[in-house]
């Protein structure tokens, strides 16, 4: 089968067996096509939790899945691969956040959404990228532990400077791979272009780019910004997701190591096996870490 011939049979069968298919944006154009909905992963589960869909597939890695469960706890979930886990997420377990936290008495614990639905249950309040600034200073204490990304919890402190923020050594091997020194090479190559960062890179990459978001923010920049070029430092799926959506403007990949082997896990082939019931893999949580682990989400959900 071709390509198309792929897409066309996944269009068919999800329609007539009532699936509904996520895919986060650093999933490959063939699969973002026959997507219903595609963005950031708490954005997906949130249009998931909508969809009049009963079962929903995640073309993403599994602590999204896992998200999607704890927001769709009445529909099957499925994870297009079983083999797609986080690197950042797997940094840190339930017992080593209970540990953590016995040395920072009277903090708030904030985990990143890119953490496991095992690992939320110890958590008070959960955030995205994108809101994460937001949240974390309309918290009623000065005092935070944040985990596991010390690089965008280092951002997080410069924007929130008025708390007393303590950081866990994790982070995102992907976004790490990005080093300043890049970045000043790929704006010598490129001088008139702007830099679109995400802030899982590391802080002195940060220092030097124009604008730092989340995957939807930086997409959503590039898009209705002024400059001609851009060079993005963020997974490099993007640069071809951008590429494609403005074909009157240039993207560049700041680093042509910011791959995610995780997220390259799902093929089309994939997809369809999913959709026709053969395929992926089922998330089911216990009542338990189900009940406790939303607790922080919703406490998110509460302060904004």
């Amino acid at each position: 089968m071709t390509t198309r011939e792929l897409q066309d049979e996944i269009l068919r069968l999800k329609r007539e067996n009532g699936v509904c298919v996520l895919a986060h944006a650093y999933m490959d154009p063939a699969i973002t096509e026959v997507a219903d909905y595609v963005g950031d992963s708490f954005g997906l589960s949130q249009k998931a939790a909508k969809a009049p869909q009963q079962t929903v597939v995640m073309c993403g890695v599994r602590f999204m899945a896992e998200t999607c469960k704890l927001l769709c706890p009445e529909k099957k979930v499925i994870l297009s691969s079983p083999v797609a886990g986080c690197p950042m997420a797997d940094q840190m377990d339930r017992e080593d956040l209970m540990a953590l936290r016995e040395t920072y008495p009277g903090y708030t614990t904030v985990a990143y959404i890119n953490t496991t639905a095992d690992m939320k249950r110890a958590v008070d309040v959960c955030v995205t990228s994108s809101s994460a600034v937001k949240i974390i200073r309309k918290i009623d204490n000065d005092k935070i532990l944040f985990v596991p990304d010390a690089n965008l919890g280092q951002y997080v402190k410069q924007q929130v400077p008025e708390k007393e923020i303590a950081l866990f050594s994790g982070g995102c091997p992907t976004h790490y791979r990005v080093s300043a020194k890049e970045v000043a090479a790929a704006k010598a190559r490129h001088p008139g272009a702007k830099v679109l960062m995400h802030p899982e890179c590391n802080p002195a990459a940060q220092a030097l780019a124009d604008f730092l978001g989340s995957t939807t923010e930086i997409m959503d920049e590039a898009k209705r910004g002024d400059a001609k070029e851009y060079l993005i430092a963020t997974e490099n799926s993007i640069v071809q997701h951008l590429q494609l959506a403005c074909p009157d403007k240039r993207f560049y990949a700041v680093s042509k190591d910011c791959m995610c082997h995780n997220m390259k896990a799902t093929t089309l082939t994939d997809v369809l096996h999913c959709v026709d019931g053969t395929g992926g893999e089922e998330i089911v949580l216990d009542a338990e870490t189900m009940t406790e682990a939303r607790r922080c989400i919703d406490e998110m959900l509460r302060l904004g």
